[in-house]
């Protein structure tokens, strides 16, 4: 396990799920982030607006067929992606959305800059994550993406505060994920066969009791 920071593993998870082109525009919270996709192969596109950005990742996902990834700073940065994050999820299209967020020290303090986010994007994504923890991001980003492209398709946001990209962890990036908290898709699919079945059979069953007099 290689020892690195935040916004490092953020990059080196993105790189682990193949993204080659991301969208976005700098700012005091993902600072950090950028210094990482300085050193990285991935295709930064540098975009006018944060809307821009999370409707370019839209438009890549449709003509690429995987995840677009858009990047924002925090408060008015993220809050600019939300048109583009309601398009993905009424259309139906995998993007992964990253978002800056102030210092886990500040969140609720109505920082400068601190919007919630995740709060506001409720009902237009199909899942939500804000990280603590530099080690919780290799998880995190394995999550959004499985989810975001994993049945209906659709947007998944990353919330990553500034201290969490700058502090340093172990990096591990898991090979599938496991968490109590989410049943994944194939278990889905598995219960709901295993409900049909039942149901067929019991409807069998019934079709050879004796009619009532």
């Amino acid at each position: 396990m290689a020892k690195m920071n935040g916004a490092q593993m953020v990059v080196k998870s993105l790189e682990a799920e193949g993204v080659d082109t991301i969208f976005g525009l700098p700012g005091g919270t993902v600072i950090h982030l950028y210094d990482a996709i300085y050193d990285s192969k991935i295709n930064h596109v540098l975009m006018r607006h944060e809307q821009a950005a999370s409707h370019a990742a839209d438009g890549y996902a449709r003509v690429s067929g995987k995840p677009g990834v858009c990047i924002a700073t925090s408060g008015p940065g993220a809050t600019n992606l939300v048109t583009g994050i309601a398009t993905a999820n009424l259309d139906s299209v995998p993007m992964v959305a990253i978002t800056g967020q102030v210092a886990t020290t500040m969140i609720g303090t109505d920082a400068f800059q601190e919007a919630d986010i995740m709060g506001a994007t409720i009902p237009l994504v199909k899942h939500s994550m804000q990280v603590r923890t530099p080690e919780q991001i290799p998880t995190a980003v394995k999550k959004a993406f499985y989810i975001a492209s994993t049945g209906r398709p659709g947007p998944v946001l990353i919330d990553v505060p500034a201290d969490v990209q700058k502090g340093f962890g172990e990096f591990k990036y898991p090979e599938k994920i496991t968490s109590s908290g989410m049943t994944l898709i194939e278990d889905q699919i598995s219960l709901s066969l295993m409900m049909l079945s039942l149901s067929l059979n019991m409807q069998r069953d019934r079709s050879y009791l004796p009619e009532a007099a």
